[in-house]
Parts: structure tokens; sequence; C-alpha cells
């Protein structure tokens, strides 16, 4: 009986990376084919055929949709971790003070440029938009994470660590809306930034999210066996002779990596996170060695999904993708609640 089980759970995870490969390379295709008419493979051929096929298609869409992929691997892999490591599934990425931090951190900057004055504002719109932004909200995610940390006095106990994190996280939102009520030039960067947006992504950003993937996705994985006892309790933990302390310090450190980086390309991107360790659970149960890496390709999956509609639902104009992710990903919750509470 173990092994007919074992055989079919492997069967399960096989099914599911399949699925998940093939919807991705779709969706990479369909990224390709919307252009500002919308969705279109005649249009993909005509602008592959056209005279600036090489700058509509491979410095436009291409990066865009492949940066879309990789803001979702890294959100999955940061909401798996969350989970594993607060044995919530209720956990995201955002709940150690990264969103508030990130959304803080840019608000100081779009303040501080306004207060400049509107020529320099002018004359630096275009680096604040592809370098200071992206670091402002990178390193405002770190701090969140940092202070968190140090509010928390460190990770031993993930009770106070979860609640420091709420803390931070209210703190530091209520200080980013006081400096929009002081500069209201500092509001629209704010609701563009909470809202999400993949439009800004060059190859430049597809770099640091692929070298940030490709280092963080490795260490979670040496760490899913920490995460697998922790599911099991602390004692069960402790039995097993394991420095949670040291484990825990590092597992936060992860998670604030790979969701500075998301937040930093793209903004604030809701439920992807959340949602991507639920549908791997759902479909193809498994320890973290193999949750960890399935939750990453579900959220790149989510992600570029999201990314197609948003560029083609009401082309030419676009919709925010962050809110495409909240009506998919919240849906599916209230479906899959809806769903326990009638069985």
């Amino acid at each position: 009986m173990n092994s007919a089980a074992s055989a079919h759970d492997r069967r399960q995870r096989r099914r599911l990376l399949a699925a998940l490969a093939a919807a991705a390379l779709l969706l990479l295709l369909a990224g390709l084919a919307v252009g500002s008419e919308g969705w279109s493979w005649a249009g993909l051929r005509a602008d592959l055929a056209g005279p600036q096929a090489a700058l509509i298609v491979g410095e436009i869409r291409a990066p865009r949709t492949l940066g879309a992929l990789l803001v979702g691997a890294l959100l999955g892999l940061a909401g798996a971790i969350a989970q594993g490591l607060f044995r919530n599934p209720l956990a995201d990425p955002f709940l150690l003070g990264t969103a508030a931090g990130a959304s803080l951190a840019v608000v100081l900057l779009l303040a501080g440029s306004a207060a400049l004055g509107h020529t320099l504002a002018l004359a630096t719109a275009a680096w604040l938009a592809r370098l200071g932004l992206v670091a402002a909200a990178f390193v405002g995610a770190l701090a969140g994470v940092l202070l968190t940390l140090a509010l928390a006095r460190g990770a031993q106990q993930t009770l106070r660590l979860l609640l420091a994190g709420v803390v931070v996280g209210v703190v530091l939102g209520a200080v980013a809306d006081l400096v929009t009520t002081w500069s209201p030039a500092a509001l629209r960067g704010k609701q563009a930034f909470m809202l999400g947006s993949t439009s800004f992504l060059g190859w430049g950003s597809v770099a640091v999210l692929a070298a940030g993937l490709a280092l963080t996705l490795p260490l979670a994985r040496r760490l899913a066996r920490a995460l697998d006892a922790l599911s099991l309790g602390e004692d069960s933990a402790h039995s097993l002779g394991l420095p949670l302390p040291r484990l825990r310090l590092v597992l936060v450190l992860l998670l604030a990596l790979c969701t500075g980086l998301a937040v930093s390309q793209a903004g604030l991107v809701a439920f992807v996170g959340l949602v991507s360790p639920h549908l791997v659970r759902r479909f193809a149960p498994a320890p973290q060695a193999f949750t960890l890496p399935a939750s990453a390709a579900a959220g790149a999956v989510l992600m570029a999904a999201a990314d197609v509609l948003a560029r083609s639902l009401i082309a030419p104009e676009e919709l925010p993708v962050g809110v495409l992710t909240a009506v998919l990903g919240g849906s599916y919750l209230l479906w899959l609640l809806h769903r326990r509470e009638v069985g």
C-alpha cells in the first residue's frame, strides 16, 4: 500500500510540474503576442516581420514577460517559505514589514524629489523610474524586515516575530500616509507602486531577478528538511537537534530577499505568494523539497497570466497587474473556503 501510494504521489508531482511547464511556455508565447492593440498571433507575425521587431519584441515584450515569470517565481517561493516558517497557510511574503518598508521608502524618495523642485524632478524622472525607485523599494523592504527582527529580538520565537511584523507594517504604513499628506505629489507614485506593474521590467530587471532566484531557490531547498521538521512542531524540531534560532534567521533573510527583489521591480503584487503554495499542496501534497520549487513555478504561471490579462483585457490601456492577481487569487481562496464549508 505504501509503495503504491508513493508511486501515485510521484505521478501527481510529475503531472503538476508538466502542467506548470506547459502553462509557462504558453504564457511566454502569449506575452510576446500581446501588443498595444491586444492579443493577436497575426499581430505577432507582423511585429516579427516588421522593421522594429527587435525593439518591440526583443526589448519590450520579451523582458517584460520573462520578468513577470521571475517576479512570480520569487513571490511563490517567498510564500512557501513564509507558510512553512510560521506553520500557517494564510502567511504571505509581506508579513514581516517588507511591503510597508518598501512603500515608505518609495514615498520618501518621491516626496524628496518633489521638494527639490519641479525642474530637477523632471530632469531625474527617468533615473528615478529605472534606478532610484527600484533601489529605494529594495532597501526599504529589507529595512522593514530588519526592524521587525530588532523589535522581535531576533527570530527565536515565531509568534513574537509575526506580531512584530504586524506592528511594523502598521506603523510604517501610517508614516507613509503622513508623508503623502505632506507631499501630495508622492501620492500618485505610491498608488502606482501599491497596485503593482510589470511595465518597467527590462533586461536589467530580468538579470537581477534571475540572479536572485538562482541564489535563493537552492538555499531554500537546502533548508527544506528544517521546514518539514518545523511543521511537526517545535519540540519535534528540537528533538532532531536542529539549531532553530539560526535556521529561522536564515529563512527570514531568504524570505526578505525574495520579497524585496520582487517588490523592487514590480511593486506590491498581492496574493501570488499566498495562493501559489495552496495550489501546489492541493494538486500534489509533498515535502518542502518539492513544494518550494513547485510554488515558485506556480507563482511564475500566476504572475505571467495576470500580466497577459492586464495588457490585453482593455487594450490599448492596461490594468494594474496587482489588481488582477488580487481578484484571481482572492476568488480562488473564496471558492476554496466555500467548497470546504459545503463539504
